[in-house]
């Protein structure tokens, strides 16, 4: 199945990475868009006129995606033909200086958030449907200040690897894109952003940052038909930054 003329569901959809992966499923056609979001409502309120624009029915899903409300209304718009889990926060400090809280709050909103929404869709997505989570390169490398984020998009990337396994008699396939440095919004809360922007320009074999739409293009293909066998994978786009020693 393709997502043209079907339903979809992105969270963190109302800005940078998650808006460019619902603006281009609206291209390919999906008929309905759905957007979750946590709090920015003039944000969603303008990614929905733009969803309009390409023909689609922009429906907005407000609070957390991993709390019970949000869950009961992700059930309540019924069948889906892709999931993308966008949405992601986390507490960027040393390992010692973060407190219990922060882990939960990280770990529930990046990790959990993902089965919940899988326990949440798939009874209902039909065969043909792809099931997508958003991790970055600090899942299996060591940046400054991340150890929550990083972990918790490790547990992220197993997630995937565990759901593609038992998903997979019920036709759904789940996969994963492990994005580069993106100047996004996200970006302005990393204390040491300039120089991620500035060895993420340098570094990268392709000469330029990975933008949002370079995501959305690897999530649009995932979701596609050609990607059939492809399960449990994590797809990383990066311009070959992970490539360099």
């Amino acid at each position: 199945m393709t997502v043209q003329g079907g339903s979809v569901l992105v969270t963190g959809g109302s800005r940078g990475i998650g808006k460019a992966i619902a603006l281009r499923f609206a291209e390919a056609g999906a008929q309905r868009v759905a957007i979750g979001y946590l709090r920015n409502d003039r944000a969603a309120e303008e990614t929905a006129e733009e969803l309009r624009a390409l023909g689609a029915e922009p429906v907005l899903v407000r609070g957390n995606i991993s709390g019970e409300r949000v869950l009961r209304e992700v059930t309540e718009l019924g069948p889906l033909d892709a999931v993308v889990h966008n949405a992601a926060t986390g507490v960027i400090r040393p390992a010692l200086e973060v407190e219990d809280k922060h882990w939960d709050w990280t770990l529930g909103a990046n990790a959990r958030a993902l089965l919940s929404l899988a326990r949440a869709a798939a009874p209902t997505m039909p065969p043909g449907s792809s099931i997508v989570g958003i991790s970055s390169l600090g899942s299996t490398r060591v940046l400054e200040n991340y150890i929550l984020v990083g972990t918790s998009k490790a547990a992220l990337e197993s997630l995937v690897r565990y759901l593609a396994v038992e998903l997979a008699p019920r036709g759904i396939r789940v996969n994963a894109v492990s994005a580069g440095v993106v100047e996004t919004e996200a970006l302005r809360h990393f204390p040491n952003r300039e120089d991620m922007l500035r060895a993420g320009r340098e570094r990268t074999p392709a000469g330029r940052l990975v933008e949002p739409r370079d995501v959305a293009d690897a999530v649009q293909f995932l979701c596609s038909p050609q990607a059939d066998m492809v399960r449990g994978h994590i797809l990383i786009v990066d311009g070959g930054f992970s490539l360099l020693a």
